[in-house]
């Protein structure tokens, strides 16, 4: 195997930690282990210590994204590992998902099934959103959301640019893989309960989560999204004006507002497109 590069991003998971690193370092004495602490008031950086783990420490909270983007760049490792410092994770999983890496693949994605997911409302958005990355992309997303992948190092720096600071860098990171033609797998895996307090609160990051969707689509394939809204402002412009005309005899301003916005719609899409392409040049 490559050298391996274990990231942890962490806030105020000191109690998962002191029972998730022993066991990493057990499992994985020559990987380089990184806790990225995400501006912790508990104490992650002694746990650090007295398990012989780095510790990257920020002054404040950057966000999970944040933390993930600074683990990778000053991991060494030609394999990075990311999974969540919250013990949800099985440490033992880590071989299933680096032996597929071997396999040919540049992205291999723990994919949790229904038991795994954090609630019902949790699970109803995972589904919809590996749905609708499924008929974006044409391949099988078994789990769009899941933070517990490994990647090879140099395709993943690649996107770094682009994944955000807070929620949602495994949304980002996939969709970047799938259009860059990377070849992407899933492995199954059981997530256990976390330990402690999730940092996501439902009615705060709820928005967020509805905005995934549109990154999904604005990230593969921006025409993917805008033609099909396109084509629904020119059918509806079409059903007004038949309405208007048969009980008025007259085109009225609504089809014609209707129709401008279909051209508007397509004319974005189409700009869209291009600065989506222009994202992912290599040279970018």
């Amino acid at each position: 195997m490559n050298h391996l590069s274990i990231i942890l991003p962490a806030k105020n998971e000191a109690p998962a930690l002191a029972a998730l690193l022993p066991k990493l370092r057990s499992a994985y004495p020559d990987a380089e282990i990184i806790v990225v602490d995400d501006g912790s008031t508990d104490d992650t950086p002694a746990i650090c210590r007295s398990n012989g783990v780095e510790c990257l420490s920020s002054p404040y909270s950057m966000g999970n994204g944040a933390a993930i983007k600074r683990g990778a760049r000053a991991a060494t490792g030609e394999i990075l590992v990311f999974m969540d410092g919250d013990g949800q994770h099985d440490p033992a999983d880590i071989l299933r998902l680096t032996n597929q890496l071997e396999q040919g693949y540049d992205m291999v994605v723990g994919a949790r099934d229904w038991s795994s997911q954090a609630g019902v409302g949790r699970g109803l958005a995972n589904t919809l959103y590996n749905w609708l990355a499924t008929r974006m992309t044409g391949h099988p997303v078994l789990d769009l959301t899941s933070g517990f992948r490994a990647v090879r190092a140099n395709k993943f720096r690649e996107f770094i640019h682009l994944l955000p600071n807070g929620f949602s860098y495994p949304t980002t990171s996939t969709m970047a893989f799938f259009r860059s033609a990377y070849a992407v797998a899933y492995v199954p895996i059981k997530a256990a309960e976390r330990i402690g307090k999730s940092h996501i609160k439902p009615l705060r990051d709820g928005v967020r989560f509805l905005l995934i969707i549109f990154k999904i689509a604005t990230l593969y394939s921006p025409l993917k999204l805008f033609v099909p809204a396109s084509a629904a402002f020119f059918l509806l412009g079409c059903l007004n004006y038949a309405w208007t005309f048969l009980h008025g005899g007259r085109l009225t301003n609504g089809s014609t507002l209707l129709w401008s916005a279909a051209v508007i719609v397509f004319l974005i899409g189409l700009v869209s497109e291009q600065i989506t392409g222009l994202m992912y040049r290599r040279d970018a």
